[in-house]
């Protein structure tokens, strides 16, 4: 799904209801985790997350030219039409209150956004939003924090020890493959970042002259690879996946009893990967593909 763009952007004759707010605007929040590639959004109606779905960056530049009022505008209607559009698709249910109850009030209202974001750029652009709470790492009921710590990986393992377990690792197979661990009293131990499966395949594309772009295969590749497509996948499908193995054991060594959540976008290839190269290593990893809203929901139910 896209984003409109900017130049296509017509302000509405009165901005006057965009922070005035409707009675049951409070039962339906909006979460937007910003990631490396595409936006995240969540939708919960009071505790309960009803639908997540994925959207692609605004255009930074196009979106600067706006006057502030528009922005502010700009920035309501995009999300209205990104529920909008989930649900016309039959894939949300909207509850019934004033706040979505006509096409009207959808273009105007600002419902309450919660905004977790790792890319600063875009981030710039959604303090316009005329509801919006930004999520610091200080708001977050886990230990062990350190300042350059990504809030994607504070909140998604938070999410993940709290719907799961403690203590847990978690997996998050996305434009960087993460993995972030904290122990039985929700203190963070460590973890460890690297390119992602579809990084380390553009990236050889992109930094040598005859290697070509491939695209990740449906199933574990042949190893020993008669062709310099198959090699490229063999050599990035099963690094990746040895390491993830690696790392998985060694967390099973200091926290027997752990358990083991996996998010991202690429989380199916990988399971698929390591399902068919270890399978006792693969067995435990729970998909958890709303870890992050999970934790997001933590910091939102009384806000």
């Amino acid at each position: 799904m896209e984003n409109s763009i900017p130049d296509n952007f017509r302000p509405a004759a009165s901005t006057d209801n965009l922070t005035s707010g409707l009675t049951g605007k409070g039962q339906i929040k909006i979460a937007l985790a910003i990631g490396n590639s595409r936006l995240h959004w969540g939708l919960f109606a009071g505790k309960t997350l009803e639908k997540t779905w994925d959207t692609e960056h605004l255009k930074a530049d196009a979106v600067s030219r706006l006057s502030e009022t528009e922005k502010a505008e700009y920035l309501v209607q995009t999300v209205m039409r990104s529920i909008e559009e989930i649900s016309s698709q039959n894939l949300l249910c909207l509850p019934a209150t004033p706040a979505c109850s006509s096409p009207h009030t959808l273009s105007l209202v600002p419902l309450p956004l919660v905004l977790a974001s790792v890319v600063p750029q875009q981030t710039a652009i959604w303090q316009s939003y005329p509801d919006v709470r930004i999520i610091t790492l200080d708001q977050l009921p886990i230990g062990g924090l350190y300042p350059t710590l990504g809030i994607d990986r504070a909140l998604a393992v938070l999410g993940a020890g709290n719907q799961l377990g403690w203590p847990v690792l978690l997996i998050d197979a996305g434009t960087a493959l993460t993995f972030t661990g904290a122990d039985v009293n929700r203190y963070l131990v460590g973890g460890a970042i690297l390119p992602g499966l579809g990084l380390q395949l553009s990236s050889l594309s992109k930094k040598t002259a005859a290697l070509p772009l491939v695209s990740l295969p449906e199933n574990l590749p042949h190893r020993w690879a008669t062709d310099t497509a198959g090699a490229v996948q063999s050599g990035v499908v099963y690094a990746t996946v040895a390491g993830v193995r690696d790392f998985i054991e060694d967390w099973r060594c200091l926290f027997p009893n752990s358990k083991f959540a996996l998010a991202g976008g690429d989380r199916a290839m990988l399971l698929k990967y390591l399902t068919a190269a270890f399978p006792d290593t693969a067995a435990p990893l729970i998909d958890a593909p709303e870890a992050i809203f999970w934790g997001i929901s933590l910091l939102t139910v009384d806000c």
